[in-house]
């Protein structure tokens, strides 16, 4: 249903919102309320948020100045009678709109020492208890919160006769529930908290039950017997592949293998997802898995996201199989055409056995003529119509994921509904925790802890946000001038726009101890393994994501001694100082998801996993309890006309969404 609006200009701004019909409009909820209940005036504290009913008692004045403009009144409270000052920052039009005559309702942020409100918002007339909260949203500069609430009003009633997408009847009985066109009147329009709790209750309840079903319809497809599936005759060897390796596993990586290779022996194919905190394993369990695949006779493809990390799993591989007559190979993007045409069909012809590379993995041109297991490192890093271009090269191909953003198992059941997850949790060798501080620039710790690594022949990472910007002090380009002018012949610079060969000589260099000091970007996050790098240093770090931080965290202390990492920033937040006490990846995940809500867990909308537009799993994880018995209660009785209509349109759904193509054989 087109929006109801004829300004080419308001279209625009809603286009930037990804905001494109009406029903997109109304499912565009509020992130917060503003509560504009008149303040009582006694003495207000300093920083306290008030709302008066005002009357201006002088005309607004304009100060203008490069930097800032300010607008200065005085006005009367109509209730008190008493007389204040207000102050306006940056917003010069009010100077054209506000008058002697009219009465306001103004909120502001009293400011103790200069006896004055500084004004927040001000609207005409006063506000009627039943209007008292006002909505608001995240909104494109073009388009102010007035315009927006009047569209949004006017499209709720219009739209409502055609809006019958609903959770079926038997539950909203159930559960007391709303329609959903009435829940999102009450979250967009509420006359009292009840409705926003009561509104935001029966929406997150629909996204809830969908996601389940969605997952339960998906997981049935999962479990559906496949003809002509290879399976791994003796098992034996696996143990004897395990016993030769010149490490102990520990029991978490014992009995993922065995999940993985159970599954991988299922007459279904397998959809699993391997996750572990940095250090935890989860690379030698995927080789084993390869070695599974190899002994059913078929091809194993391992996917990562970086040329760097393809490289180091290349040679990590052909190390742990250089006694097995495994033929392995690199594809990845930095190869010449001739060698990647020479790997390609050698592929083609089955004198491949096990393939790693990186997006190069998928091209149109790579054929497999036998793929049994298809694995995925850091597979938030791939969007979802890239892993299901992987998947597709094999007709009958197992997937396992891997990721090192692990959570608890009870929150696995919601955000990875469709998949079986197996866990590490134990370290292969003993953990120190690194030591973790929020430091300012200025901190004398960061220069005292470069001396003392390079005094001890140990090493430093330095971390920069940017390659290159002006708008920020912390790019690699800036931090590696201000570096070397303190550490000449110890500092290099990384950066994912050089070229391979300068990035691989540069590596070498800082892998070989060579130069002590390397300043780069992300690109160092995956697939650098330096036993001797002792200290972590991230510029900007508000600008990263904590499960970035912990993987960064991660790349010093991998020797077992001590390390630190410095979490270089202006201020120090709530979410970057949770870092210096939590050293659980899973715990940092719960602490992140408590701080940042819903939406999406991993920071890319295409993860494949969750994107939650209503809920929070943490908070509403009980909901979701219920809303999975509910899925499979709708698929147990299809023969219901109310369930069977609900089912058909999830269906329809799932088939315009993306994100199935995840799942999908």
């Amino acid at each position: 249903m087109k929006l109801l609006t004829s300004s080419a200009k308001m279209l625009n701004a809603l286009s930037r919102m990804e905001i494109r019909d009406s029903f997109d409009l109304i499912e565009t909820l509020p992130f917060r309320y503003e509560d504009y209940s008149y303040s009582e005036e006694q003495e207000f504290q300093d920083k306290q948020k008030v709302t008066l009913l005002i009357r201006l008692v002088s005309n607004p004045t304009l100060i203008h100045s490069k930097k800032i403009d300010i607008i200065q009144f005085y006005f009367v409270s109509l209730k008190s009678q008493k007389f204040y000052h207000g102050v306006i920052f940056n917003r010069s039009f009010y100077q054209h709109t506000l008058n002697l005559k009219d009465t306001y309702t103004l909120q502001g942020v009293w400011n103790e020492n200069r006896k004055e409100i500084h004004v927040l918002s001000i609207y005409k007339g006063e506000i009627s208890d039943s209007k008292r909260l006002k909505p608001v949203y995240h909104l494109s500069q073009d388009i102010s919160s007035t315009s927006f609430l009047h569209l949004m009003e006017k499209t709720l009633k219009e739209i409502a006769p055609f809006y019958t997408y609903d959770v079926p009847s038997f539950f909203r009985k159930k559960y007391h529930l709303y329609s959903r066109i009435e829940a999102l009147k009450k979250v967009h329009f509420p006359q009292e908290e009840k409705d926003i709790k009561d509104g935001m209750r029966t929406l997150k309840y629909d996204e809830c039950l969908e996601f389940c079903l969605r997952n339960a319809v998906i997981r049935k497809e999962n479990c559906k017997r496949v003809e002509g599936r290879k399976k791994i005759e003796d098992l034996k060897k696996i143990n004897d592949f395990i016993q030769k390796l010149p490490y102990k596993l520990t029991k978490d990586q014992i009995q993922a293998i065995r999940e993985i290779i159970l599954d991988m022996n299922k007459d279904s194919l397998m959809y699993r997802l391997l996750q572990g905190d940095v250090g935890t394993g989860k690379t030698i369990v995927a080789f084993t898995c390869l070695y599974g695949n190899y002994l059913r006779h078929q091809i194993g493809a391992f996917m990562v996201p970086t040329d760097t990390l393809a490289r180091q799993q290349y040679e990590d591989i052909c190390e742990v199989f250089k006694s097995y007559p495994i033929r392995v190979e690199l594809l990845i993007g930095s190869l010449t055409p001739k060698e990647k045409k020479e790997i390609k069909d050698r592929l083609a012809q089955g004198e491949i056995d096990i393939l790693i590379g990186t997006h190069a993995l998928f091209q149109e041109d790579v054929f497999y003529p036998n793929l049994g297991l298809c694995i995925i490192d850091e597979q938030h890093r791939f969007g979802v119509n890239q892993r299901s271009q992987f998947v597709s090269k094999g007709e009958l191909s197992d997937l396992l994921l891997m990721t090192a953003t692990p959570i608890p198992r009870t929150l696995s059941i919601a955000l990875y509904g469709d998949l079986d997850v197996s866990t590490l949790e134990q370290f292969p060798v003993k953990k120190e925790e690194v030591e973790t501080h929020v430091v300012d620039p200025k901190n004398v710790l960061i220069f005292q802890s470069i001396q003392e690594a390079l005094d001890h022949n140990r090493q430093v990472f330095i971390v920069a946000p940017k390659i290159d910007d002006e708008k920020t002090p912390y790019s690699v380009e800036k931090l590696y001038a201000f570096f070397q002018s303190f550490y000449k012949e110890e500092t290099m610079a990384l950066t994912g726009k050089m070229k391979t060969k300068e990035k691989e000589k540069i590596l070498s260099l800082f892998q070989e101890k060579k130069k002590k000091i390397l300043i780069s970007t992300t690109v160092i996050e995956l697939g650098i393994n330096v036993l001797s790098a002792e200290v972590m240093i991230v510029y900007g770090a508000s600008y990263f994501g904590l499960a970035s931080l912990h993987q960064l965290r991660g790349r010093v202390g991998r020797d077992g001694q001590h390390a630190l990492c410095l979490l270089v920033d202006e201020e120090e937040t709530e979410r970057l100082k949770c870092l210096e006490k939590i050293h659980d990846g899973a715990m940092l995940a719960l602490e992140d998801l408590k701080l940042r809500g819903g939406g999406d867990f991993f920071g890319q909308r295409q993860s494949g996993f969750a994107t939650f537009h209503s809920v929070n799993i943490i908070d509403d994880f009980k909901m979701f309890t219920y809303a999975r018995e509910d899925a499979d209660f709708i698929l147990q009785h299809l023969d219901q006309e109310e369930f069977h209509r609900y089912f058909l349109k999830i269906k329809e759904r799932m088939a315009k969404d993306e994100k199935v193509l995840l799942i999908e054989p």
